[in-house]
């Protein structure tokens, strides 16, 4: 193996990138667009040169707010969740996470499937008295067959438990997709229900 491809595999995964974001920057574009004509037709160029200038700052501090940053301090989202608020750049960010974990099981491993086995612990230890992490058998079979509905083709319930489950280890190879869209759906209502 080169040293090159060592280090590729160590990287990682690539998400879509501005790739998801077609629709939004077309619509921005043509906002653009549409803003500086009309203000070249009614006062000329140096005018429409300075709606552009505008657009330009309003961009920059829009991507600012976009770009991948640290997340707050707990002190201020508790501020924010008491208040009702929440940040702007925390809904891209969750979108950014759900797109990385369909994309790649590193991701997944990484990012989501923490949170949903915290969701799934809270929830059996808030309604059933059950410990996720000491009792995994329990916590499996009312996971599987506690709402008695079947939301996967073919009754694949037990497929849930495998994106679930504490004793998994992360997955580390690089080209393996993430976890299903309709999977996902199926573990958040499962949640729901639970």
């Amino acid at each position: 193996m080169t040293p090159r491809a060592s280090r590729d595999s160590h990287q990682e995964p690539r998400a879509d990138g501005w790739r998801g974001c077609v629709p939004e920057l077309t619509v921005g574009a043509l906002l653009i667009l549409a803003t500086s004509a009309a203000v070249y037709a009614y006062a000329g160029p140096h005018a429409a040169v300075f709606a552009l200038i505008i657009w330009a700052v309003v961009a920059l501090v829009l991507l600012r707010g976009l770009a991948h940053t640290a997340a707050p301090p707990q002190q201020q989202l508790e501020t924010w969740s008491a208040a009702g608020r929440a940040s702007f750049t925390g809904f891209w960010r969750k979108r950014g996470i759900l797109a990385s974990a369909t994309a790649s099981m590193v991701s997944y491993d990484a990012e989501l499937r923490p949170t949903l086995q915290h969701l799934l612990a809270a929830r059996l230890a808030e309604r059933h008295d059950v410990n996720l992490y000491t009792d995994p058998a329990a916590a499996r079979q009312l996971l599987l067959h506690g709402t008695g509905r079947s939301l996967l083709r073919g009754g694949r319930e037990d497929q849930l438990w495998y994106w679930l489950d504490p004793s998994r280890p992360a997955e580390t190879r690089q080209r393996i997709r993430g976890i299903p869209p309709r999977t996902l759906a199926a573990i958040i209502d499962r949640l729901e229900r639970l």
